[in-house]
């Protein structure tokens, strides 16, 4: 089943250039289910997973026979799981100097892609990310009539905010996998979650990265889930764990690469009167945080709520390519979010539960010290829009995140 994905617009608009384009992403984010879309509606093309070890095999140890078969024939040629090619990026320059075919790859892991293909392919291959379904994508795909003639058109009133709430509080607490997306109950969508977190350690860690410290890992995602929008206590990791500090770091970078979580960094400008040390860290899902601690409690239930809510922010940023970034000074003043778009800062602020405009020192400090014309705090349902000098402060729910980004 295909579902509409915002990234097919792009690949669509690439696919006639002469790079070749690279689809990466987490395990069981629909890259598969999306380059079989497209490959379906081309002609002269074909489609390979290197999951078959045969293909894989003939690409490997003979590559001019795995041209004479699955290049010269064509004109597109779609290469699924590329993770699994050594010297994969030496065999597609390869075939790229020596034979006019255009080339789409999906790989699961940065690390495997970066390492054994795109040092091969530099100025030869556009990358783009797939991650798991965005709060846009899963609304389109749950209600497209309340998306298409209410949330796209910033029309937004009482009733219409209840509406789309009842879609945040699932989505908040599932995430956007696809294949949970299309579960028909909760009992499904959880048994779909633990299987995808069970699966990232079979296949990414253990067969893909070749690693034998899944134990301490899985100890390690555990832990991440309790430090979410908080400093980094590499000292508590490391206890909690086994791991010494440079191992913490290198597997910290290992959940970074198989886009498990994301660091955000500090923002500055002065680094004598702002920490510009440790970073803080969130997860790409919601859902598959939730499925490492065995929590599917709704959220009026939950005392993590806030968590959740900061989650969501940060992964529809990172769905959106922000870069994560936190503001906090010396004198302890903090900001959660700090959107950088055309080398402007502009704070993001998330509260749970808001029922007035109210605006915290740390904010305003951070718009005194910026001077941002621009400023937005997320709430649970409260709209409104304030001036403050000549800053127009946003409050608006959670929900709303990635319509106002675009207006930034």
């Amino acid at each position: 089943m295909y579902i509409n994905r915002t990234l097919e617009k792009t690949l669509l608009k690439y696919l006639n250039k002469r790079e070749i384009l690279a689809v990466i992403g987490p395990r069981q984010s629909g890259k598969t289910t999306l380059l079989n879309h497209i490959f379906k509606n081309l002609k002269n093309a074909i489609f390979i997973d290197f999951e078959d070890r045969e293909k894989l095999e003939l690409f490997t140890t003979d590559i001019n026979s795995f041209v004479e078969l699955h290049v010269k024939p064509y004109k597109y040629l779609f290469i699924d799981e590329f993770q699994y090619a050594p010297l994969g990026g030496k065999n597609l320059k390869f075939i790229d100097d020596n034979y006019k075919i255009k080339m789409i790859i999906s790989g699961s892991s940065a690390t495997e892609l970066t390492l054994k293909s795109i040092k091969y392919l530099v100025g030869r291959i556009f990358v783009f990310n797939l991650f798991p379904f965005s709060f846009e994508e899963f609304l389109n795909y749950k209600d497209k009539q309340v998306y298409e003639n209410i949330y796209i058109k910033k029309s937004l009133s009482a009733p219409i905010v209840e509406t789309i709430y009842k879609y945040y509080e699932e989505f908040v607490i599932y995430g956007g996998y696809p294949r949970v997306l299309i579960a028909k109950d909760r009992e499904e969508k959880e048994v779909v979650l633990k299987n995808i977190y069970n699966t990232y350690f079979l296949k990414e860690v253990k067969e893909i990265l070749g690693l034998t410290t899944d134990f301490k890992l899985s100890k390690l995602i555990k832990a991440l889930t309790l430090q979410i929008g908080s400093l980094i206590n590499y000292d508590e990791l490391s206890s909690l764990t086994g791991f010494n500090h440079y191992e913490l770091l290198q597997h910290l970078n290992i959940l970074e690469k198989t886009f498990i979580c994301k660091m955000s960094r500090p923002y500055y400008t002065n680094k004598r009167t702002e920490l510009t040390k440790n970073p803080k860290i969130y997860f790409i899902d919601n859902g598959f945080r939730n499925a490492a601690i065995n929590n599917f409690q709704d959220m009026d239930k939950r005392i993590d709520r806030g968590i959740l809510n900061e989650n969501f922010i940060a992964s529809e940023l990172i769905k959106k390519e922000h870069e994560l970034r936190y503001w906090r000074s010396k004198s302890k003043a903090e900001v959660d979010f700090v959107v950088i778009k055309n080398s402007i800062p502009y704070p993001l602020e998330v509260k749970s539960m808001l029922s007035a405009e109210k605006v915290t020192r740390s904010f305003m400090s951070f718009i005194e010290k910026y001077k941002s014309e621009k400023g937005v705090i997320t709430t649970d349902k409260f709209i409104a829009k304030r001036k403050d000098k000549s800053t127009i402060i946003d409050f608006i729910p959670a929900f709303y995140v990635s319509r106002i980004l675009d207006s930034i």
